[in-house]
C-alpha cells in the first residue's frame, strides 16, 4: 500500500458570491435571488462537506435593503449552524455599509468607514477587505486601508493568509467591466507582494475566472443568482439565468486548490458511493488520506475596523 501524494486539506473554505437578494422584487423581473441562493445551499449541504468557513464576497443585497440582509441571515445562519461552520461577509458595490453593519454585524452605529476585518481559522488568517466606494460601482482602496493591510501582513500567520474582497484585481474578458473594475491596483500590489497571502478570492464579475496578481493566485467565484454568458458576441454582455456556481477552496501545506461547482447538474452519469470509492482506492494500492494537522498555534485574534 502507498499513501496518496497529498494528505487531507488543512482547511476548506466555501466561497459564495453575488447573491443579490431583494426584499420585494426580482432581478430582471425574473430572478429571485433568495430562491437561487437557497437552491445552492441545498446542493452544498447535500454533499456532506463541512467547511471551516463560508465566505460571501459581496453584492449580498442588490439594493442594500435592510430586509434583504435579514432574509440573507435567515437563510445562511441555520445552514452554517447545521454544518458547524463560521460565516464571513464582504461588502460589495451593491451593498449599503450602514445596513450591512446593522443587519449582518449587529452594529447599529451606522459607521460609514470601510468594513475591513482580520479573523483567524486555527492558524489560517482571513482578511476581508472592503473595496467599495459608496454610491459608485467601481472599486478603490483608501490610503488608510492599505496602511492597515500592510500592518496586519507584517507578521506572517502560521498557515498563511487568504484575502477576500469584492472587486477582483484582474482584467475582465468582458470589456464593459472596465467601467466597474478596481482602480489603482498597483497600490494594492505594492502592499501584497512578498507577504504570506496565499490566495485572493473575489466576486463581482458573475463568472468564474482565475489569474495572478502581485504573484498571488486570484480566484473569482461566479454568482448564485445569475451569471454572465461568455459566449456573447465580443464586446457585449448578456446576463443569463443559468450557470450559477460557487467555489470550494482546499488549502494544503504547499498549495491551494480552487474548484468551481455548478449549482445545477441535470444529467448524472454515474454515482460511486464513498465506501465503494474507498474500496477502489484500496484495490489500487492507495491507503486512505492521512488527516491534516489541526493544532497550528493561534497568533491572531479577530479585529474589526
Amino acid at each position: 500500500m502507498r499513501t496518496a501524494e497529498y494528505p487531507a486539506p488543512e482547511r476548506v473554505l466555501l466561497h459564495i458570491s453575488d447573491t443579490h437578494l431583494r426584499a420585494d422584487s426580482r432581478l430582471f423581473d425574473l430572478v429571485d435571488g433568495a430562491e437561487r441562493l437557497e437552491r445552492a445551499l441545498r446542493a452544498i449541504e447535500g454533499t456532506g462537506i463541512r467547511p471551516d468557513a463560508v465566505v460571501f464576497t459581496g453584492d449580498l443585497a442588490d439594493l442594500g435593503e435592510a430586509r434583504a440582509y435579514a432574509d440573507l441571515r435567515d437563510l445562511v445562519e441555520p445552514f452554517a449552524e447545521r454544518l458547524g461552520t463560521r460565516v464571513f461577509w464582504v461588502m460589495g458595490n451593491h451593498d449599503d455599509r450602514a445596513a450591512f453593519r446593522a443587519e449582518l454585524l449587529d452594529d447599529p452605529s451606522a459607521d460609514m468607514r470601510p468594513v475591513d476585518r482580520v479573523d483567524e481559522l486555527d492558524g489560517l488568517r482571513l482578511i476581508t477587505l472592503d473595496s467599495t466606494v459608496p454610491g459608485e460601482h467601481h472599486g478603490q482602496l483608501r490610503d488608510e486601508q492599505l496602511e492597515w493591510l500592510g500592518e496586519v501582513l507584517a507578521t506572517p500567520a502560521p498557515l498563511g493568509t487568504i484575502l477576500a474582497m469584492h472587486h477582483p484585481p484582474v482584467p475582465s474578458v468582458l470589456p464593459l467591466a472596465a467601467s466597474v473594475e478596481l482602480r489603482d491596483q498597483r497600490r494594492l500590489a505594492r502592499v501584497l507582494r512578498g507577504t504570506d497571502v496565499r490566495a485572493i478570492i473575489a466576486g463581482h464579475l458573475h463568472y468564474s475566472t482565475f489569474a495572478t496578481f502581485a504573484g498571488i493566485p486570484v480566484s473569482v467565484a461566479s454568482s448564485t443568482c445569475y451569471a454572465q454568458d461568455l459566449t456573447v458576441p465580443t464586446g457585449g454582455t448578456r446576463p443569463q439565468d443559468g450557470a450559477q456556481a460557487f467555489n470550494l477552496v482546499h488549502l494544503y501545506d504547499d498549495t491551494v486548490v480552487h474548484s468551481v461547482v455548478p449549482v445545477d447538474v441535470p444529467h448524472t452519469l454515474e454515482y460511486i458511493a464513498p465506501d465503494e470509492a474507498l474500496r477502489r482506492l484500496r484495490a489500487a494500492g492507495v491507503a486512505e488520506l492521512s488527516p491534516a494537522r489541526r493544532d497550528a498555534p493561534s497568533v491572531h485574534g479577530a479585529l474589526l475596523r
